[in-house]
């Protein structure tokens, strides 16, 4: 007999990972069929659209009760197995409960949803350049139930059947290929099928609009098995751009794949369609080379959309990326490189994650860290980038650092309970240390091995779910070892392992380098070690006393047993009397922060390092120790200018402008900070007279805009420079296009130098989607104390001064514009606003979504302070009122007290830099 499951809360947004395996025992779900009704989207104001619903699925206890997820506007009618429920007593806001299961089941929903501005779900975006509106769904983890009723955990795989009613004109796509495409009569309600008699016409009154022009319902193919967050509509007049694979699996059949790319239409004059379809084109040959498995979902289409939340998302057969890739003003060659890397990653995605997904979100690594790696490895072997490593190194990894070092880090098999944890565990750990913890298993393994137990994997697990012992079981297959030790060492602990290397004196006169393992998870204080296998160089200056250059290197393994964590180099020979570089990761193949000896770190804080990765690796090395508080912010300030602005590879100096930015605020002591600024902004301006044109000049014009929000030395070359006079500056290829323009425009306004009807006027001029965003920081941005709390106030409600809902992407603006400060007067208005801050925390959290309420909450926190001479970091009021709030709110959300825990470590952080360097 099988026990009766508990009847579940109608009220309960937050689904737990204890429910989802209780409704994943007793169900099985098979088919969805999902039509949504979008005749009204184009009308102004336009709020919610009708859904209807049909669900099959078996149980396997009879008698019992279940729950479908959804987070619509409200459900019209609720029909179990053919008997109607009372929706009054059955629905709530977050669930739909379904009493009474049978062995085999259907649930017929009628059901309105709502517009999204959040980005989560259908997000409804009005283009100001020709009011066209465009519509996009993003889902993940857990939005599909803001769309349509659903059983919304990713190991309830099921077929999905999707229709789209909309206007004639627009584009209507799904996952898969449309299969029919026929007119819809006049007066005909959504959700009729053909031949059913038409109703009176509810779905456009319950849009809140009339019709506007001629209309189509689109059928699309059934999906094979997915997962409910990976499935996707999209509706608009998007411009699109089709193309054709023709591949496969080597020596396997040829397999034809259509492909397309959209974006909006007042975006197609940038639009680089032919270089996105030979990538795609590329990947698509890497991924069934890699794999072994043919690309299995049909047709591939690209679509860059606005508004959007993240870099990108792998919905199978219909992929999103934001827009900001479709490049309308200059972009550098590292952001082309980028928009590749997210390509790829994506990519990877229709296998790592898509073909085979993870049970729950504790394995959320299973698709993220692979696809991470996967994607910087396809960009490397796949397409003319030299530097995808190069950018890993320095860009991807510094982010699992400063995550890994948090006292909320986790390990990379993490503890999911529930879903706002798992909304949150989209960070540096799942991306990006599991990322370079897979590069370092590929050279630990073998690269040949870790590809064979990627086919298997895929082979054993297609259109299924599967977890970590999954993925072990078919390394183990393929190295004949047992990797439960490396699996504990480097997937279930957190903390970031700490290399160094030294030289010990030996017997006979020879010098030995030796290599240290240590390291501490910062929650816990336990020691951090793990098995490593590296390659350990050494780099000295070179004839010609320029750059220090590879002299040596030899790989060697590290056994986290190994006595003091001390692993001997014995055939490595360092010559004396000659400025050198002990590098412990050369080629950066593992996972670790790196401390550098004493004559090291003189070493390169004087000389360039000839190699490109090897630079890579050691300037991520001295941004930790600045963030570690072991080198004084001035003298990586001095660093950068002195050999950083010099490096080739742009992508190494845009992360060293921002670092520089980032120590400037939070890493410098006040006393400092005046003249270092100015230092920073007069190389800033002196190099772009040393460059003509280019990424590097033009990296370091958005650099100079940046700081001369804070920082005044310069707005002169600004005006000018907007005013056309930039010969009269000895400046010549920067291209002062709409980005520049309004980076200028809001360094002058922090300052007060120019008004509102200024910034009003250049908005008139070219209204633009992006033009709106930047008006709004800008005007946000000026010193006056009105202004800042409207901003304040602003972002708090998230809504404008009419009361209407602010988008993702404007909520961000108001409240980047609202922290600067560009004076002490300003500064100290925003300062008075902190106790309003604690004291909001808990209704913003309640109110928004997760989504907006963590920009505002992080967005918010002010914790760029000082640190007065002598004091204790830990005793600074900032500090002391963070615990308070954290001490007082101890039953709070755990995912709102995680963004304050992390907000108070990065401000301890930062305070005891400053400490240190005034010591």
């Amino acid at each position: 007999m099988t026990a009766q499951l508990p009847f579940p809360r109608a009220d309960v947004e937050n689904l737990t990972r204890e429910e989802a395996a209780q409704r994943g025992t007793l169900l099985e779900v098979t088919h969805y069929r999902v039509e949504v009704d979008l005749r009204g989207a184009p009308a102004p104001k336009a709020e919610t659209y009708p859904v209807r619903t049909r669900i099959d699925f078996a149980s396997s206890a009879v008698g019992v009760s279940t729950f479908l997820d959804h987070l619509g506007a409200s459900v019209e009618s609720l029909v179990l197995n053919g008997e109607t429920l009372d929706v009054a007593a059955h629905v709530g806001p977050a669930r739909i409960l379904l009493p009474g299961l049978r062995a085999e089941n259907t649930v017929e929903i009628r059901s309105t949803s709502r517009y999204s501005r959040s980005g989560e779900g259908l997000h409804r975006f009005v283009d100001p350049s020709d009011e066209q509106v465009y519509l996009y769904t993003q889902y993940e983890p857990a939005d599909s139930r803001r769309v349509f009723p659903v059983f919304e955990q990713p190991d309830l795989k099921a077929r999905f059947s999707f229709s789209i009613i909309g206007p004639q004109h627009w584009q209507l796509r799904s996952n898969s290929p449309a299969i029919s495409r026929m007119p819809l009569e006049s007066g005909e309600a959504a959700g009729a099928a053909k031949g059913e008699p038409a109703g009176a016409d509810d779905a456009a009154e319950a849009a809140g609009a009339a019709v506007v022009g001629p209309l189509v319902r689109v059928e699309f193919a059934e999906t094979p098995r997915m997962s409910s967050y990976i499935t996707a509509l999209l509706a608009g007049p998007y411009h699109h751009v089709e193309g054709h694979y023709r591949g496969g699996v080597p020596g396997g059949e040829t397999v034809q794949i259509p492909l397309s790319v959209l974006c909006r239409a007042s975006l197609a004059e940038h639009f680089d369609a032919d270089a996105l379809l030979e990538l795609t084109q590329r990947g698509l040959d890497f991924f069934h080379a890699e794999f072994a498995y043919p690309y299995p979902w049909g047709k591939y289409d690209q679509v860059f959309v606005p508004e959007y939340n993240l870099g990108a998302m792998e919905n199978p057969g219909l992929v999103t990326f934001t827009e900001t890739y479709v490049f309308d003003t200059a972009a550098t060659d590292a952001q082309y490189e980028t928009r590749a890397n997210t390509l790829m990653h994506e990519m990877a995605h229709m296998w790592f994650g898509d073909l085979v997904t993870m049970h729950w979100w504790d394995d959320l690594w299973l698709k993220e860290s692979f696809a991470d790696y996967m994607g910087s490895l396809a960009v490397d072997e796949a397409t003319d980038w030299t530097t995808s490593w190069i950018s890993f190194a320095n860009g991807r990894k510094a982010w699992a650092y400063v995550q890994d070092q948090l006292p909320t880090t986790h390990p990379i098999v993490a503890d999911i309970p529930d879903l706002e944890a798992a909304d949150q565990n989209f960070d540096g750990i799942t991306y990006a240390k599991g990322a370079s913890v897979l590069k370092q298993l590929a050279a630990y393994a073998g690269r040949e091995a870790f590809r064979e137990a990627a086919r298997r994997y895929f082979s054993r697990h297609a259109f299924g779910n599967a977890s970590l012992g999954d993925f072990l079981a078919v390394l183990e297959e393929v190295t004949g070892a047992n990797m439960d030790d490396w699996a504990r060492a480097w997937l279930q602990t957190a903390g970031v392992p700490v290399l160094s290397a030294e030289l010990d004196a030996a017997g006979g006169g020879a010098d030995r380098v030796l290599v240290r393992e240590q390291g501490v998870a910062p929650a816990t204080g336990e020691s951090v070690s793990r098995p490593h296998k590296i390659r350990v160089g050494v780099h000295v200056l070179d004839a010609a006393g320029e750059t220090l250059a590879l002299h040596a290197a030899q790989e060697v393994f590290l056994d986290p047993a190994a006595p003091e964590g001390l692993t001997p180099v014995p055939e490595l020979s360092v010559p004396a009397d000659r400025p050198r570089l002990l590098l412990p990761n050369e080629d950066d193949l593992t996972y670790a922060k790196l401390s550098l000896d004493p004559e090291s770190l003189a070493a390169v804080l004087t000389y360039p390092v000839a190699d490109p990765l090897a630079r890579a690796t050691v300037w991520a090395a001295l941004w930790s120790m600045v963030r570690d508080g072991e080198l004084p912010a001035r003298r990586f300030l001095a660093a950068v200018q002195q050999l950083g602005l010099g490096i080739d590879e742009i992508v190494v100096v845009q992360g060293l402008l921002r670092q520089s930015l980032t120590a400037l605020e939070r890493y410098t002591p006040a006393d400092e900070r005046p003249a270092l600024q100015r230092d920073l902004a007069a190389r800033l301006a002196a190099e772009l007279t040393r460059r003509t044109g280019g990424d590097h000049q033009r990296a370091t014009a958005r650099t100079l805009a940046t700081l001369s929000r804070r920082e005044g030395s310069q707005l002169e070359l600004l005006e000018a420079l907007l005013d056309g006079g930039a010969a009269d500056h000895g400046i010549s290829g920067l291209r002062i296009d709409e980005e520049l323009r309004w980076a200028f425009l809001q360094a002058l306004a922090a300052h007060g130098r120019v008004s509102l009807d200024q910034l009003d006027a250049e908005l008139a001029a070219k209204t633009t989607a992006r033009a709106r965003i930047a008006h709004r920081l800008a005007a946000a941005a000026r010193p006056d104390r009105r202004v800042k709390q409207a901003a304040f106030g602003q972002a708090l409600a998230g809504t404008d001064d009419s009361g209407e809902e602010l988008s993702n992407d404007h909520l961000t603006a108001t409240v980047d514009g609202f922290t600067v400060a560009g004076d002490p007067e300003t500064a100290a208005v925003i300062e008075r606003q902190t106790e309003a801050y604690f004291d909001a925390l808990t209704d913003v959290w309640e109110r928004m979504s997760q989504g907006q309420a963590t920009r505002v909450v992080s967005g918010l926190y002010p914790g760029a302070q000082d640190l007065d001479a002598g004091a204790e970091p830990t005793e600074h009021p900032l500090a002391l009122r963070t615990q308070r709030w954290l001490d007082e709110n101890a039953d709070a959300p755990a995912a709102l007290r995680r963004l304050l825990i992390e907000e108070q470590d990065q401000l301890l952080r930062g305070l005891r830099a400053q400490a240190a360097a005034q010591g």
